[in-house]
């Protein structure tokens, strides 16, 4: 009994913290001067019963390059970035997200970079390689870079060694809990939604338009974060009027506990039970050594995907016998489940996509095996362009062949080279007997129409921001 009641004792205390921090940032206004670089937190006055619990927040966040724009984008992209031991993969996520976006998902994005290391020598020399190679996107408010000096901190040694870390080890992860504190404040105000981001990862092409998709399915729900890696604080998305008391939050228990616990209690006290995530993640981990003490990193998303699929609605049947719970729709979703069939594998064997309207497709991946095992070794990937309707089932003709698979896999980036029409069904169609069991593990379809009406929907959005 006394266990519940302390719980319930934590969690009224903890909803009482962040009820009183949300009252109070809804109060406070805070923003950037015109014609300043500075971003100013004014010093706080707490009644005095409430003063122990607080650290104090007085900060200047600089600007160091970019133009802060007079209207708010759809989306803030956020990182911070240290000096590491062993190399830096700043460039390269800056580039990822550049190069994997379109001018109008850009018009629509800024992506902020909060140098947060206290040496100024490589604080110096990151800023000129940063304004060399991307002075476009800083001359268009679609980046930004920030900084905060080292007198701003709260205190980094002798804290709390929960988890048993080394004392290095916790002023590492307290140091980063403040540096998104900061970060996540300066950004409250910039955009309808925020994704943070690390230094290190690469990103799926046009993701800024597979979030605005998942996003708007969300419309009817309430929810606090969304996830779009299941790594670390790697893709994780907020509405960006919840920053102001996430950045408090990670202030007032940065020496607890990592940034990654901090957030799995924060979407729970904000009521949000479950995590909410999506598949295929769209950002991967790229980094090999670690920003803490360069120690080698290994960690991947193997849901991640470059390009995600229109994969236009569709019925997917199969004869191949299928393994529990393992069903044919599971290639087709992207989502983390895979279809697994039961052998033997024979010619008369074959796995159906069968599309509810007509599609020009331009593009079609099939992944089969995992880890090299229950392969789909000899089969033909064929278009059907006429629906044939029978009592039983819906059926096609008029099958025009794409390839074949090769060694499990297959990649035709140019479909409409061989099969310039409509089709109505796409069959994976077995040619060879194997004693093997198979895992079609992703089938990815890219469409002509898909592209087009994606374009125009980010370039109307464009319009309405304007």
């Amino acid at each position: 009994m006394r266990f519940y009641l302390k719980k319930w004792v934590l969690v009224g205390a903890g909803l009482f913290i962040l009820t009183s921090v949300y009252i109070y940032m809804q109060r406070a206004e805070s923003g950037h001067l015109k014609d300043s670089v500075n971003w100013i937190w004014d010093r706080e006055t707490w009644v005095e019963d409430l003063q122990s619990h607080y650290l104090h927040f007085n900060v200047s966040i600089k600007v160091l390059a970019g133009d802060l724009q007079q209207s708010k984008k759809y989306l803030t992209v956020g990182l911070s970035s240290v000096k590491r031991e062993k190399g830096s993969y700043l460039h390269d996520t800056l580039r990822s997200i550049f190069t994997e976006s379109s001018e109008e998902e850009l018009d629509q994005m800024v992506v902020v970079v909060l140098l947060a290391d206290f040496d100024l020598s490589w604080i110096r020399e990151t800023l000129q390689k940063i304004t060399d190679e991307f002075h476009l996107r800083l001359s268009k408010g679609q980046l930004l870079v920030i900084h905060v000096n080292e007198e701003n901190y709260p205190p980094l040694a002798g804290l709390k060694r929960n988890f048993n870390d080394a004392p290095d080890r916790v002023s590492f992860r307290s140091k980063q809990n403040v540096d998104y504190s900061y970060l996540l404040h300066f950004s409250s105000n910039l955009s309808q939604y925020y994704i943070m981001l690390e230094d290190d990862v690469s990103c799926s092409k046009n993701f800024l338009s597979g979030m605005r998709e998942h996003i708007s399915s969300m419309s009817n729900s309430k929810w606090v974060t969304l996830e779009f890696s299941k790594l670390g604080y790697i893709g994780k998305l907020y509405q960006s009027r919840d920053l102001p008391i996430l950045a408090r939050f990670l202030y007032n228990f940065y020496q607890e506990m990592p940034c990654d616990f901090l957030l799995s209690h924060f979407h729970r006290l904000l009521m949000q039970d479950k995590v909410i995530s999506f598949r295929p993640s769209l950002f991967q981990h790229m980094g090999t050594y670690s920003s803490f003490r360069g120690t080698y990193n290994h960690l991947k998303d193997e849901s991640f995907v470059q390009e995600v699929a229109d994969n236009p609605p569709a019925d997917i049947r199969t004869n191949i016998e299928t393994f529990e719970t393992n069903t044919a729709e599971k290639a087709y979703s992207q989502d983390s489940g895979y279809f697994w069939g039961v052998s033997p594998i024979g010619l008369e064997n074959y796995f159906l996509v069968v599309f509810h309207e007509p599609v020009l497709i331009s593009r079609v991946q099939i992944q089969t095996g995992s880890d090299g095992k229950d392969q789909l070794v000899n089969a033909d990937v064929e278009l059907g362009t006429t629906l044939v309707k029978t009592e039983s089932a819906v059926d096609c003709s008029g099958f025009q062949a794409v390839g074949v698979l090769q060694k499990g896999q297959f990649n035709e980036p140019d479909v409409q080279k061989l099969v310039p029409a409509t089709v109505a069904c796409l069959r994976i169609r077995v040619t060879a007997p194997q004693t093997d069991w198979v895992i079609i593990k992703r089938i990815q379809v890219w469409t002509v129409k898909a592209e087009k009406n994606m374009r125009k929907a980010v370039s109307k959005a464009v319009l309405q921001q304007k």
